[in-house]
Parts: C-alpha cells; structure tokens; sequence
C-alpha cells in the first residue's frame, strides 16, 4: 500500500509511519515542521526512517495547495491519514483564523485532490472536543453535535462535515475517527500526562485547573494505531467512529496515577478552570467494536509506566 501521512512527523502521525514501514508500504509523510512545540521533537520521530528508500519526507505546508495536488499525482496514494492539525483547545481562542485555514481550508486541498487522483481511502483524525458539553454520557456517534466550545472544536466538526460532502458528492471513501485524549511516548509536551511526568520528574509544581474533577477518557497511543490501522484497512463508506479508552479519570486521579508511575509526589499550582475546557470526555466504543473491532487493551497504569519509561529514556 502507499499511504500519505499529513503530520508524520508529529505524535501520533510518527506512530503510523512505523507501523505502515514495517508492514512493507510505502510511506510519504507531508509535515511542515512549525514551532506549534519544538520542531527538533520531530525532527527525532522522522530520523530513522531518512535512508529508508520506502519513505519520503516532504516539508511542506498543507494549505499549499499546488504542492498537495503535485504530491497526489505524483506518488498515486492507496491511503491517506490525515492527521496534520492545528491541535489544542486554548491556543485557538486566540488564532481561531489560524485553525480554520489549516484544519478546514487545508482539509480541502486534500480531499480535492484525493477525488481527482484515484479516490485513495481517506481517514480523518477528528476529536472528542466536537461533543462539546454534550450531557449525555458516554458520547456516542449519533448524538448531538451543537455545543463545541471552542474553534478547535469547531473546526474539528466542520472537518467531518467535509469529508462527508466529498464521499457523498464524489464517492470519496472515507472514515473520521474521534480521538479521546491520546498519550503515550511523543506525546505532545504541552498535553496533561507529558506534562505531569516532566513536572514530576524535575520536582516542578503541576498545573492542576479547577478542582480537579474534571474527567477524561485517556486512550494509550498503541490503541489509537490499531483503530486508525483497521479503519485504512476497512471497506467502509462514510462513517464517524469514536477510538477511546471508555474508562474516564479526574485529574485528581490522573495525578496520583502518575504519582504512582513515577514514584514521585507531585506539587500542585492550583489554577482555574480554562476557557474551552469541556468538564468530561468519556467514550462509546460500541460502534468501533462493531464495524472494526476496535478494543483498547492498554490500561492507564500500563500506558503510565511506558510512558514514564520512553521519558527517562530520553533523558539517559
């Protein structure tokens, strides 16, 4: 198979490129490298793979659009996993133009060009945040989608919304997958659990919003690649599926979950509750058990002590 990665470089993005190589495909990865977090972090996840002749890195932008459209027709794609993003909740309060042109302009230069080069399957990392404050619990896939409060949110939602207008109009196959809170090594450096471990481990003050219960469903960066994996590999038409953990903690349990995998106790900065922040995410797996068979089988715990471990690894 050959399969363009949009954010290769990144978190999760770098997790499929390894998994995609080692099965025998050809990877193209299009990640333009910004200073969103410290470009050398990714700079890491690619190096292995540079004198790969299966692997080819293009640093560029996807709101290019001629360089979108030359790479399609040049490398005649199978796959596409778009994950590249302007990610996080409270930087797009403030660059919520930045968001829209990258994650719903740009997302059209992809799915333009898919639909005139082969229609290749097209997987498209959405987010938990588009349920907003969704009061239903867990969120599922046919509820509601009217309360984002934020533009990430927001530009999340109107990416699934594309994507299904190009399989609909087009016949673009296609799925979108609602990511709950990933983690695990390379993880982000400004999301929670990386964040947690750095504090804890220089002895710093963690900084702890509100009262600590707000909820989360975490999901082990392992299982999020199994479920993107099996989405690429699948038959399916359109269709939205949710890949979590279904087993949401506090933040007071995160912390002491951390505490536990670090052997350290934290220092807490109390500070309040953050503009854009939902007060709980927890996910239906239901549907993803069903069309992809989708489990996560990586406890908190686990996930913790690996990520704790690739940490120190990189700091040896």
């Amino acid at each position: 198979m050959k399969v363009l990665i949009t954010g290769g470089a990144g978190f999760i993005g770098s997790h499929l490129a390894d998994r995609r190589l080692a099965r025998g495909d050809r990877v193209v990865v299009l990640d333009d490298f910004n200073d969103f977090y410290d470009p050398r972090s990714k700079r890491a996840n690619v190096a292995p793979h540079l004198a790969n002749p299966r692997y080819r890195l293009v640093e560029g932008d996807i709101r290019d659009r001629a360089l979108v459209f030359r790479l399609f027709a040049e490398e005649g794609f199978d796959g596409v996993l778009h994950l590249a993003a302007r990610a996080g909740v409270r930087p797009s309060l403030t660059q919520p133009i930045l968001y829209e042109e990258v994650n719903c302009v740009a997302t059209w230069h992809l799915l333009e060009a898919a639909v005139a080069h082969g229609k290749p399957r097209f997987v498209f990392a959405s987010s938990s945040s588009v349920y907003g404050i969704n009061s239903k619990l867990p969120f599922a896939e046919d509820d509601p989608i009217e309360t984002p409060i934020s533009p990430y949110a927001t530009t999340k939602r109107a990416g699934e919304l594309q994507v299904f207008n190009a399989s609909h109009l087009w016949g673009l196959p296609a799925v979108c997958l609602r990511f709950f809170t990933v983690y695990g090594p390379r993880q982000r450096p400004e999301m929670a659990i990386a964040r947690f471990i750095r504090c804890l481990e220089s002895d710093t003050p963690i900084p702890f919003y509100g009262d600590g219960s707000s909820r989360r469903d975490y999901t082990y960066i392992d299982d999020i690649a199994d479920g993107v994996e099996a989405a690429l590999e699948s038959s399916l038409g359109f269709d939205i599926v949710n890949l979590g953990g279904a087993h949401p903690v506090t933040l007071a349990e995160l912390v002491a979950a951390v505490e536990r995998a670090t052997g350290r106790s934290a220092r807490l900065d109390h500070q309040a509750q953050q503009p854009g922040d939902v007060p709980v995410t927890f996910a239906s797996v239901e549907k993803a058990r069903r069309i992809l068979r989708f489990q996560a089988r990586v406890s908190l715990e686990e996930g913790l002590r690996r990520a704790v471990a690739w940490y120190r690894g990189t700091r040896a």
